[in-house]
C-alpha cells in the first residue's frame, strides 16, 4: 500500500564557470586529498566489513549465545509494536497553508470524490447551514471544482501536516480521514458522513436526524431501545424495524440474516447521547453483494422503500448494528470514531470502523441510534465483487463477539482506543498498519484542538435490572412489500445463502493454513478469496516471505515447524486445517466431520504407507527412520505407547504425503510438544506428520471424513471429468495463474453456486 510522498526541493544547478573550476580542481587531486575527502565513506565500508567478519566468526566459533540474541531481536521485530505516544507533548497543528485558514463552521458534510461533481453532490452543497468538504484522490480530475464546496486535492492534503496522511492509500475513500480532521480543525461540532450518491430527502438533514442534542434546538424526548433481555444477542438487523424483513445491511453477519422476526418488546432510553446516528437509505439501501446478486432478477434497479413513520431506535450496551460511511451523523463526543482503517478491503473499512466505534462509545456513555429513511440512493446496477467484502464475511461475526467481551484497564479514552486497535491487530481483524494509523489519528485529533471525552462507568458485565412489565414498550413494524423484482420472499434466506451461512457456522472458528508452491503473487489473494468466505482466517505459507501479500515464509519440507507460531496467534480457534495448493478442498462435503478429532489421509494407499527400511533401502529412508526412533525414545509414555501400537518395529517408517490434515484445539499443546521433541533434527514433513498423528491418537479414532477424497499420483488429462463436488477433496490440481483460478471456481460452483459471483 502506497503512502503519501513528500515533495522534495529541486536541485540547484551550479553556474557554468563553477562547474569548470570544480572539474579542474578534481583533476589536480592527489591520493591523499582523495582519502581525506572520502574518509567517512571509507570508515563506513570498513565497519561493514568488520561487522560481517564478526558475525561470520561468531557463527563458526560456536558463540551460540550471541547468535541467539540476534535471532531473538529478529523475532521481536516481527511482533506488532505497541505505539508509544507522549500525550502531553503533542504540538498544535493549525491551518496556515490553505485559503480557508480563518473559516469556521459547526456543521460539516464530508465526502470523497473520484469523478466530477454528481447531481447528488450539487444538491448537498445547497443544504442550508452545512459546509461540504470534498476529499480527492489519485483518480479525481485535476480541475475538480464545485461552487460551495471546499476541495482538498492530494497536494493540499499533504500541506495540512496531518500524521494520518502517511498511511492513506491514494485511490480510496478512506482518505476522508483527512476531511474529518480538516472539519474538526475548522470548528466542527457535527459531521455528516456522506457520499456523492445519496440525495437527502426533502433536502433537510435536521428533519431526519437529531442535529442538536443539547440547547434550545434539542428534542427532549425518550427513544425506543432494543431489549437487552437476551444476553446472547449481540447484533440486530435494523431493517426489520423499518418494515423490510427480507433485506439485511452490509456488515450483518450472514448467520444472522435469517432472523426476520420483529421485537417482542422494546425498552426506552433518554435521548441526548445518541452521538452516532445511522440513517436508512431508500432506493438502494446499504446491502452486501450476497443480497445484491441473489435478491434481484436481470438488470433492473433496486427501489426498496422503508417505513418513514417508524420511530428511531437506540442500541443498548452489548448489542450492535452495522454502521456505514455514507449516511451517518457524528456528534463531537464521537469524532474519534470517524477513523477509517486502511488494512482491510474497501467495503469492510467503514463497517469495521462502526463496530470498533460502537464498542468504544459505550466507554463514554454514548450509544448508536438508527433513524428512518434520511437519503435516497439510486441503483446504478454496478454491483461490486464479493472479493471487496472478504473481511466482512470472514471476520465480522467473530469481531462482534470479541468486542462485546473486550475490556481495558486504561484510564483515559484515547488510551483505550489505542489499546483496542492493538488488540484487534493481534486477533487478526486488521494489521499493524491500523495500529500505527490509530496512534497518528489520535495525535492529530489532539493537535487540531479536539478534547477527548471523559470515561463513564461501563454497564457491560454488571448485573442488569429485570425488565418489568411497565418498562416494556410495544411497536409492531410494518411488513412492506417484499417482492423485489420478481424474487419473492419465502420467509427464509434462499438456498445458496443458507448453505453459505451453514458452512460459516461450521468452520467460522477454524483456521486454514495453506502452503503455496505456486507463484503467490498470482494466487495468494485468490486463495484467500475462495476459502476466506468459509474459514476464520487463511494463513498462507510459501518458500519466500511476501510482506505486501501477508505471506509467511515456510518451507514445505519442514512446514510443521511453523505451525506452533500460528497456533499461538489464533489461540481461541476451534482447530487448524493444513492444505497444500495442489489439493482442492470441497468444504461443503466436510460438514459431518468431527472437529474434535484428527483428520488425515491414512486410509488412502497412495498418500499413506508403511515402509520397512533395511540396508538395501536408500540412505534417506534409513536416516529418517533413525531420527524417528531417536524422537520416539524421548517421548513421554502416553505418546510412545500410542506410537508403538501402530508402528512397533524400529525399522518401520510411516510416510504420508500430508497435503491435507486437521488438528483440533484439544490436541494443539500435544502437537507443539512433539514438534519441540523433534528440535533441530531434519525430519521431513512427510515423516513427521504421520509420526505426530499416531503418537497423538490411535488411527482407529481418526475421523474418516477424508477417506473418500479423490487422490491420484499424476494429474489427469481432462480435469473436468476428474473433479467431483461430492468428495471432501481432490488431488492433484494445479493453479498457477488467475485463468487457472477462474476455471477452478467455475468447476467448484457445482458445490457452491455463489462462487460464480467471484468471477
Amino acid at each position: 500500500m502506497m503512502v503519501q510522498e513528500r515533495s522534495l526541493p529541486k536541485s540547484v544547478n551550479p553556474k557554468p564557470h563553477a562547474r569548470t573550476a570544480a572539474l579542474a580542481a578534481t583533476k589536480s587531486l592527489d591520493f591523499s586529498a582523495w582519502v581525506s575527502e572520502n574518509l567517512v565513506r571509507i570508515v563506513a565500508v570498513v565497519l561493514v566489513v568488520v561487522t560481517v567478519a564478526a558475525v561470520f566468526f561468531l557463527r563458526n566459533a560456536g558463540d551460540t549465545a550471541a547468535l541467539l540474541c540476534f535471532e531473538k531481536q529478529a523475532q521481536e521485530l516481527e511482533r506488532i509494536a505497541y505505539p508509544r505516544v507522549q500525550w502531553n507533548a503533542i504540538a498544535p497543528v493549525t491551518d496556515k497553508a490553505s485559503k480557508f485558514a480563518n473559516f469556521r463552521s459547526e456543521k460539516w458534510i464530508v465526502v470523497a470524490v473520484s469523478g466530477y461533481p454528481s447531481d447528488a453532490l450539487k444538491r448537498l452543497v445547497k443544504l442550508k447551514g452545512w459546509q461540504v468538504v470534498a476529499v480527492g484522490g489519485s483518480k479525481t480530475p485535476s480541475d475538480w471544482s464545485l461552487k460551495g464546496a471546499i476541495f482538498l486535492s492530494l497536494d493540499e492534503q499533504v500541506n495540512l501536516g496531518f500524521r494520518v496522511v502517511d498511511y492513506l492509500p491514494y485511490d480510496s475513500y478512506v482518505r476522508k480521514s483527512v476531511g474529518y480532521l480538516f472539519a474538526i480543525q475548522h470548528g466542527a461540532k457535527k459531521i455528516f458522513d456522506a457520499d456523492d450518491r445519496g440525495e437527502v430527502i426533502d433536502d433537510d438533514l435536521g428533519k431526519h436526524f437529531d442535529v442538536e442534542l443539547v440547547g434550545e434546538g434539542a428534542r427532549q424526548e425518550v427513544l425506543l431501545q432494543y431489549s437487552h433481555e437476551n444476553p446472547n444477542r449481540t447484533v440486530v438487523n435494523p431493517y426489520v424495524h423499518f418494515g423490510q424483513r427480507s433485506v439485511w445491511p452490509r456488515g450483518l453477519p450472514l448467520e444472522n440474516v435469517g432472523e426476520v422476526g420483529h421485537e417482542e418488546f422494546y425498552t426506552q432510553v433518554f435521548g441526548g447521547k445518541q452521538f452516532i446516528q445511522q440513517g436508512i437509505s431508500n432506493g438502494l439501501p446499504d446491502v452486501d453483494s450476497v443480497f445484491y446478486f441473489t435478491r434481484k432478477s436481470g438488470l433492473e434497479a433496486f427501489d426498496i422503500r422503508f417505513d418513514e413513520h417508524a420511530p428511531k431506535v437506540a442500541l443498548p450496551q452489548g448489542v450492535m448494528v452495522p454502521v456505514n460511511s455514507f449516511n451517518t451523523m457524528y456528534h463531537s463526543p464521537a469524532f474519534w470514531a470517524l477513523m477509517l482503517p486502511v488494512s482491510v478491503s474497501t467495503m469492510a473499512a467503514d463497517v469495521l470502523r462502526g463496530y470498533w466505534g460502537q464498542r468504544l462509545l459505550w466507554e463514554v456513555g454514548g450509544y448508536v441510534a438508527v433513524y428512518p429513511p434520511t437519503v435516497h440512493r439510486y441503483d446504478r446496477i454496478e454491483g461490486y465483487p464479493f472479493s471487496e467484502e472478504k473481511d466482512l464475511h470472514v471476520n465480522v461475526g467473530r469481531l462482534i463477539n470479541y468486542l462485546v467481551s473486550w475490556r481495558s484497564d486504561k484510564h483515559r479514552l484515547f488510551e483505550k482506543i489505542l489499546d483496542l486497535s492493538f488488540a484487534m491487530a493481534e486477533e487478526g481483524f486488521w494489521t499493524e498498519k491500523d495500529v500505527k494509523l490509530t496512534a497518528a489519528w489520535l495525535q492529530d485529533l489532539l493537535a487540531v484542538g479536539y478534547q477527548q471525552p471523559r470515561l463513564m462507568s461501563l454497564e457491560l458485565g454488571r448485573p442488569r435490572a429485570n425488565i418489568g412489565h411497565g418498562d416494556r414498550k410495544e411497536f409492531v413494524p410494518q411488513k412492506l412489500p417484499s417482492v423485489h423484482l420478481g424474487v419473492e420472499e419465502t420467509g427464509t434466506v434462499n438456498y445458496e445463502i443458507a448453505n453459505l451461512i451453514r458452512w460459516r457456522k461450521t468452520f467460522g472458528n477454524v483456521v486454514l493454513i495453506m502452503h503455496c508452491n505456486g507463484p503467490v503473487e498470482r494466487t495468494a489473494l485468490e486463495w484467500r478469496l475462495l476459502y476466506g468466505r468459509i474459514f476464520r482466517s487463511v494463513v498462507i505459507l510459501s518458500e519466500k516471505k511476501d510482506v505486501d501479500l501477508v505471506v509467511e515464509e515456510g518451507h514445505l519440507d519442514y512446514a510443521y515447524r511453523y505451525l506452533p507460531k500460528i497456533f499461538d496467534q489464533f489461540s481461541s480457534a476451534e482447530g487448524f486445517l493444513f492444505l497444500q495448493d495442489n489439493t482442492i478442498l470441497n468444504y461443503w462435503s466436510l460438514l459431518q466431520a468431527d472437529k474434535t478429532k484428527l483428520w488425515i489421509t491414512n486410509k488412502i494407499s497412495d498418500s499413506w504407507s508403511s515402509i520397512l527400511t533395511n540396508g538395501e533401502d536408500s540412505d534417506w529412508l534409513s536416516q529418517q527412520a533413525s531420527m524417528v526412533q531417536k524422537v520416539v525414545s524421548t517421548m513421554p509414555a502416553h505418546f510412545q505407547i500410542s506410537y508403538k501400537e501402530t508402528s512397533d518395529n524400529d525399522k518401520n517408517l510411516l510416510l504420508c504425503s500430508s497435503e491435507l490434515f486437521y488438528v483440533p484445539q484439544r490436541l494443539i499443546s500435544d502437537f507443539v510438544e512433539l514438534v519441540n521433541l523433534v528440535g533441530n533434527l531434519e525430519i521431513h514433513q512427510k515423516v513427521a506428520i504421520p509420526m505426530f498423528f499416531v503418537s497423538l491418537d490411535s488411527p482407529q479414532n481418526f475421523d474418516p471424513i477424508l477417506d473418500t477424497m479423490i487422490y491420484k499420483q499424476n494429474p489427469p488429462a481432462n480435469a473436468s471429468t476428474f473433479y467431483s463436488a461430492k468428495v471432501p477433496a481432490v488431488h492433484p490440481w494445479s493453479v498457477s495463474s488467475e485463468q487457472d483460478f477462474i476455471k477452478l471456481i467455475r468447476i467448484m460452483a457445482q458445490g457452491d453456486p455463489l462462487l460464480m459471483e467471484l468471477v
